[in-house]
């Protein structure tokens, strides 16, 4: 049983239909699991034990009596705590929201429960999600598989950590500047972030509604694919026959590849190779667009952030992270008319973008361009927090910043390490065809 603990979602869900994982049993599993783990305050907010059971019960007597509602009925889930649920506080990591308990679930789960999956509980994240690190000294900062000083990457750090660490087969997160990517590609995993508008945000805390997406954080390929059709509440997308044969991937080249550390650049130059032996076609292109595009997050990120907490915040800043209040603050800054020019600009960069790579089934980069930071460091050195910070994000927020969907593998051999492939916006199911293509050349253990 104790092994159900580090199965794919997509393993559970043929177990329960093979008649072999009852739900009901998997799901006291995870509780125990959680309950008894040295760093279960750092990884969960709170659990929903009474409802895991209650929605594992169902689930049970759904399958013995031959009505399962997909695959994934019965498996359990966790969401990061800015995913409203009902009756459960949800506070986003932040003191500001302390006691905040909304009425009713998110429409995304909603979505999930009605596929069956068990709601597990809510996961510790940076606050108000906004830090790629997964620093978070006001709540807790849950920690990184590969290195127990170091942070596990934000802001769905506990989504991670949840993964990681066998206390969830699935985290879902949220992905505005990389919140999905950066804690997968620190804790090994693969991590979906979709095109901002194809997930409804209805119920979920805000960081930059027009940023904003929502993701799953999990083991494999198929269980990315498996858990969108949930959260959408439509079927999953079929990646049967998936093959490198005739994919084309370009290389984007700066800034994605500037000032990137020994480990993560040793990673991409290995997965790059990995892929060529595999047959992918492999281009190198520059494309100017992207820095004018990344050139505009100071303005598009930090207004709409502070535009959106301006008047909660200023009520009571000392309740704040002072790394986290200094981000915000900037938003102050801008002007209006700065922020419709810079997304004019944004705009058009993306046309130009997207015309660029029409031909690419994907763009291949290093997930991030660092390794975990140390949580001391961060603690008592600011130049260091913020250095590590942007750099953190900085490859992940090109996604965003274009507007694509992406997801992020890692590269087995290299700890801590991922390479991310963009897809074009609302592309999901295209790239979840590549992405399980490539699966089996970076991580072999697949093939």
């Amino acid at each position: 049983m104790k092994d159900w603990l580090w199965m794919s979602m997509g393993d559970l869900g043929r177990g329960i239909a093979a008649g072999e994982i009852d739900p009901l049993a998997l799901t006291e599993t995870y509780l125990d699991a959680i309950n008894t783990h040295e760093l279960r305050d750092r990884i969960y907010a709170r659990t929903t034990d009474d409802r895991a059971l209650a929605e594992a019960e169902a689930a049970s007597k759904r399958a013995k009596s031959g009505h399962r509602r997909g695959l994934l009925d019965g498996v359990p889930v966790s969401w990061k705590d800015l995913f409203d649920t009902a009756g459960v506080a949800t506070e986003a990591g932040s003191a500001l929201l302390e006691g905040r308990v909304p009425d009713a679930d998110a429409p995304v789960l909603k979505n999930a429960t009605l596929a069956g999956t068990v709601c597990l509980g809510k996961t510790h994240m940076s606050e108000l999600a906004f830090s790629g690190l997964g620093l978070n000294p006001i709540t807790a900062t849950p920690p990184c598989v590969n290195d127990a000083g170091a942070v596990s990457g934000g802001s769905s750090s506990g989504a991670a950590a949840s993964v990681a660490f066998g206390l969830a087969p699935c985290g879902i997160g949220s992905d505005t500047g990389g919140s999905v990517r950066i804690p997968s590609a620190w804790n090994d995993l693969v991590g979906l972030k979709t095109t901002s508008g194809r997930l409804t945000l209805k119920g979920v805390v805000p960081l930059c509604a027009r940023f904003d997406t929502i993701g799953p954080l999990c083991r494999n390929v198929e269980d990315a694919a498996l858990m969108l059709g949930a959260l959408e509440g439509t079927a999953a997308v079929d990646l049967r026959g998936a093959s490198t044969k005739g994919l084309r991937i370009g290389l984007l080249q700066a800034p994605a590849l500037d000032d990137v550390r020994d480990a993560p650049m040793a990673a991409y130059d290995e997965a790059v190779t990995r892929l060529a032996d595999a047959g992918v076609t492999i281009e190198k292109f520059d494309a100017p667009e992207v820095e004018t595009a990344m050139s505009q997050s100071g303005v598009t990120f930090t207004a709409e952030a502070y535009g959106t907490w301006k008047d909660t915040i200023e009520a009571a800043p000392e309740k704040m992270f002072d790394q986290i209040l200094e981000r915000f603050r900037a938003g102050a800054q801008h002007s209006g008319p700065d922020f419709v020019r810079a997304w004019q600009m944004l705009d058009e960069c993306r046309e130009v973008w997207n015309a660029r790579v029409a031909g690419y089934d994907a763009v291949l980069i290093p997930s991030a361009p660092i390794l975990p930071p140390n949580v001391e460091r961060l603690l008592s050195d600011h130049n260091y927090y913020v250095t590590e910070n942007l750099l953190a994000l900085r490859n992940t927020r090109i996604g965003n910043m274009l507007g694509l969907s992406a997801i992020t593998l890692p590269v087995s051999g290299h700890p801590s390490c991922g390479v991310i492939a963009m897809g074009k916006a609302y592309g999901e199911e295209a790239l979840l065809r590549v992405a399980a293509a490539m699966e089996p050349a970076l991580k072999p253990s697949l093939s």
